[in-house]
């Protein structure tokens, strides 16, 4: 079935249902108009006072191993041992992440500027416009993972990508074509999670 098809045959709600993180990836790159689509999507996201906070960083190519290097040496400065044969492979580890999607993306929330508006505002905002980029890869037939980790929350990292320190990184988004198939999800029943208050 192709992306067309797919698109008027499932609902937002199956796409919901269906999309999972997908870890494993192929080689083979999304065209920058695939990307393109999953970034249009982002800014459809509901923001507060139409601040439109995100930030994107598109990493592919050797881009990606710059990146790497980036991460291998905050996580360099974070930790105390940094010689035993543990330490270097989690370095290795490290350095290698960027490089297990063929593109990853950088989506950073904007600090507030505004007094009317939030920093956590700003932060949700901006997780809406990754959850619409999710779906829509969903959608098209692509693999996507969010991540964080320490990495996001480094100054180090921060300054690399050219954004002030009070800025926040939301996710690594890394996308690709999926290696593995979608495993079976079943989540916590949403009754053991809500509470109904003035129904009867």
């Amino acid at each position: 079935m192709d992306t067309f098809q797919k698109k008027i045959t499932t609902t937002v709600r199956e796409t919901i249902q269906q999309r999972r993180s997908i870890g494993k990836m192929t080689e083979q790159c999304p065209s920058r108009e695939q990307i393109q689509q999953l970034l249009e999507a982002a800014t459809h996201a509901p923001n507060h006072h139409r601040v439109e906070p995100w930030r994107f960083f598109v990493f592919a190519g050797r881009a990606r191993e710059e990146f790497g290097e980036v991460l291998q040496e905050s996580l360099l400065a974070r930790m105390e041992d940094k010689t035993s044969e543990k330490a270097q492979a989690l370095l290795h580890k490290e350095r290698n992440k960027p490089l297990e999607s063929p593109v990853v993306i950088a989506v950073v929330a904007d600090h507030a500027q505004q007094a009317k508006v939030m920093d956590i505002e700003n932060i949700e905002a901006t997780a809406a416009a990754v959850q619409n980029m999710l779906l829509v890869a969903e959608e098209m037939g692509l693999a996507a993972k969010w991540r964080t980790g320490d990495a996001a929350y480094d100054p180090l990292v921060k300054r690399w990508l050219g954004v002030s320190h009070e800025d926040h990184i939301v996710a690594f988004l890394y996308v690709g074509f999926p290696a593995i198939t979608r495993e079976e999800r079943h989540p916590t029943p949403v009754a053991q999670k809500t509470t109904w208050l003035g129904w009867e």
